[in-house]
């Protein structure tokens, strides 16, 4: 066994235990792991990543459902609806070159982030307790699941960056509830879409089944844990997380002798934009004063 192949396995740990405890953030790190560090080409690790992530997010929420923290019938219309997306997807993706894949991903990771830090104007739940869980409309669950899933297979990701929110922010669902729900979506659109690639692309299955079983050691960790930790704490280490690695993703696929200055960029807009929230937004998080007086969130 090489140094790399351990590296790889090590970090695939890591992948696991971010979809047991975020219900997400699996492919953005298997991705950026198979590219940077196993050496695939960007559209087999994008493959590789649904494989990996399907699997693990459908023993993850083994452990959720067994806590209560589970919709099965917003998780399993969201997930339905979100396979077609997905395949199509995954259809389309195979034919666009991997760059403009990986800058896709990568930009959607950073305005998902924002999303996750700002947060809900009404909070719904703080996945603390037992927060009152109630499923979400038909119709929205539906046109929301067809888009995310389209973007999951498209881009490679299992959709937990972009599922977490669309049922959290969007949908209303306790932190807690919508990280276990999740998972079930992240299965179904996962493999949906590797079906959509596979018609394209060919995979190292060994190294692939290998990377899949260390993520599963770190779900079975990362579900153990998940629902002790408070909601906003939660999803504002969720959208951090999802800043950092799509900045990381985004400058490595700039030029060579401007990556220096992607990165700088970055950072300088997240700095303007936290200058400018605590200046000139009443409501900013980042303003102490909201930060004590805000009360806490009561389950709607």
């Amino acid at each position: 066994m090489t140094a790399t192949l351990i590296l790889v396995l090590a970090l695939s740990v890591v992948v696991g235990l971010s979809l047991g405890v975020l219900g997400g953030g699996g492919s953005i790190l298997t991705v950026p792991i198979l590219v940077y560090v196993a050496g695939l080409e960007a559209k087999e690790a994008i493959a590789a990543s649904l494989f990996v992530v399907g699997v693990t997010s459908a023993v993850s929420v083994i452990s959720h459902a067994r806590a209560g923290r589970v919709m099965w019938r917003t998780g399993l219309v969201f997930g339905a609806a979100g396979m077609a997306g997905a395949f199509v997807g995954g259809l389309l993706g195979g034919k666009i070159p991997g760059q403009i894949l990986l800058v896709a991903f990568a930009l959607m990771m950073v305005a998902t982030s924002v999303a996750m830090i700002r947060g809900r104007k009404k909070p719904a739940g703080d996945g603390s307790g037992t927060p009152e869980k109630h499923e979400l409309p038909l119709g929205r669950v539906l046109l929301d699941g067809a888009v995310v899933g389209l973007v999951t297979g498209l881009v490679g990701a299992g959709g937990g960056f972009l599922v977490v929110p669309a049922l959290a922010l969007l949908g209303g669902l306790p932190m807690s509830i919508a990280v276990g729900t999740s998972l079930v979506v992240i299965a179904m659109k996962s493999f949906a879409g590797l079906a959509g690639y596979l018609t394209s692309v060919e995979l190292d299955w060994g190294l692939v089944l290998a990377v899949t079983g260390a993520a599963i050691v770190g779900t079975l960790i990362g579900s153990k844990i998940s629902g002790r930790i408070p909601e906003t704490a939660l999803r504002k280490g969720f959208g951090w997380f999802v800043l950092a690695m799509g900045t990381f993703v985004l400058t490595q696929q700039a030029p060579a002798d401007m990556r220096g200055l992607v990165f700088a960029a970055v950072v300088a807009l997240a700095i303007a934009a936290a200058v400018a929230c605590r200046l000139f937004v009443a409501s900013c998080p980042l303003r102490k004063s909201n930060r004590e007086a805000q009360p806490a969130p009561v389950a709607s």
